[in-house]
């Protein structure tokens, strides 16, 4: 059965057929061989999707597209830049911080993209070429699914069972995403520098910053409601993004008053466009690894890493590289949803903190959006500034490699990832 699976899903994939519908015809030729009534199939998929921690998902996209929808960016951008000065690569860095701060709202790689991207590119159009530009976004914007709240967090920690928290895991990317914030500025510096670009930002004036800083100081007080209102208890992951809705239109009818009765409409079918997707997806794995239970693959594949290595190093670094090519090659989402159900147990038997694995596996996937060959982001970037692929990857490879480089320093200290959700009685 598990051969069929694969297969089925391998020949779809490669014809392109969606994901989400390559799974579901997967599982049915699993069930099909498997001899059990169809009838189990709407009832696994139905299970998967009928949970109230996954509503979280589709209130998190509303809320970031409601704050775009209200003019936060500009507010964004000019507290950036009044913070930076003028330095080399100066608006990448108000590009990357914009990012910072924005995922710290929307918890999604691509619409941070689609944010930045319709906004801050003809500003830097005005001082760097296309393929630089368009690698800082990316790389911008893949701060999203790592500072909380986060999408793929949100997704693994359901996919993992009560094994790890979801408030845990926002906490655990707090400093790992802050590192990464600051290693992109320093890529950004040294490549501008490199290509000659002119020095770009307004001169550091203390007294522009406090009067941006007052302008955006109710944008920035969003995420600190949010995530210490999940960290602290007062409400669920779920309820959170719920507080973060409400929030966003405060902001944008209140605030800025940019935000239109009219906006409303496309801003939902927006954000039920991006959910239906991660809930398709999460239906029809639900029945792949139901095929695969049946098959026995978690206990099978158990005991093949066991007689394969008894070393807990090992195993990590057997599933890092296993993740690192799936990334290339997957939809992150439909790889946390195949993945976790049979590599998070595997991990408790080596003794693996499942917190510590959990982001490990998440920030692997994370760097997959912007690897080649279907790397979403790159996709985005390329549809945004209209710019070759050959030429997206040329200019972003340094971001991915240091993205990398900061999985390879969380690995060798798992400090980074676990001192603030134990401080925190995680």
């Amino acid at each position: 059965m598990t051969f069929a699976v694969i297969i089925v899903f391998s020949i779809l994939a490669l014809l392109g057929m969606p994901l989400a519908f390559a799974l579901g015809f997967a599982s049915f030729a699993g069930i099909a061989m498997s001899g059990i009534d169809f009838y189990i199939m709407p009832q696994r998929m139905m299970h998967a999707i009928d949970s109230f921690p996954l509503m979280a998902i589709p209130l998190f996209m509303i809320a970031g597209e409601l704050m775009v929808c209200s003019g936060i960016m500009n507010r964004l951008i000019d507290f950036a830049n009044s913070l930076i000065g003028r330095v080399h690569g100066g608006l990448a860095h108000v590009t990357i911080i914009s990012g910072g701060i924005l995922a710290a709202v929307s918890g999604a790689a691509v619409a941070s993209a689609s944010a930045l991207g319709s906004i801050i590119v003809p500003s830097l159009r005005k001082h760097y070429d296309d393929g630089y530009l368009s690698a800082i976004i990316a790389s911008a914007s893949n701060l999203g699914p790592i500072i909380p709240p986060s999408n793929a967090m949100i997704v693994y920690a359901l996919m993992a069972g009560s094994s790890v928290s979801v408030g845990a895991l926002f906490m655990a990317g707090i400093i790992p995403g802050i590192i990464l914030t600051v290693a992109f500025m320093g890529t950004a510096s040294y490549l501008s520098f490199k290509k000659g670009f002119p020095l770009t930002g307004d001169k550091f004036n203390l007294k522009k910053v406090f009067w941006n800083a007052r302008r955006a100081w109710v944008i920035l007080l969003m995420p600190v409601v949010v995530i210490g209102g999940i960290v602290g208890g007062i409400f669920t992951p779920t309820e959170g993004a719920g507080v973060a809705v409400a929030y966003a239109l405060f902001i944008g009818f209140v605030i800025t008053g940019e935000l239109k009765v009219s906006d409303l409409p496309a801003a939902l079918f927006r954000a039920a466009i991006g959910s239906s997707v991660v809930g398709a997806l999460i239906a029809f794995a639900a029945t792949v690894t139901f095929v695969f239970t049946i098959d026995l693959v978690p206990m099978r594949l158990s005991q093949f890493l066991q007689d394969f290595t008894q070393s807990p190093h090992m195993f990590l670094a057997v599933v890092m590289v296993v993740l690192l090519i799936v990334g290339m090659f997957i939809e992150s989402n439909a790889a946390y949803i195949m993945l976790v159900p049979l590599l998070a147990p595997v991990a408790l038997t080596y003794g693996i903190d499942p917190l510590y694995f959990g982001f490990l596996f998440v920030l692997n996937l994370v760097i997959g959006m912007m690897t080649p060959p279907v790397g979403v982001l790159l996709f985005v970037m390329c549809g945004i500034t209209r710019i070759s692929m050959s030429e997206m990857v040329r200019n972003v490879w340094p971001y991915v490699v240091v993205q990398y480089l900061i999985l390879l320093l969380c690995i060798f200290v798992p400090e980074i990832v676990l001192f603030l959700p134990r401080i925190l009685g995680f």
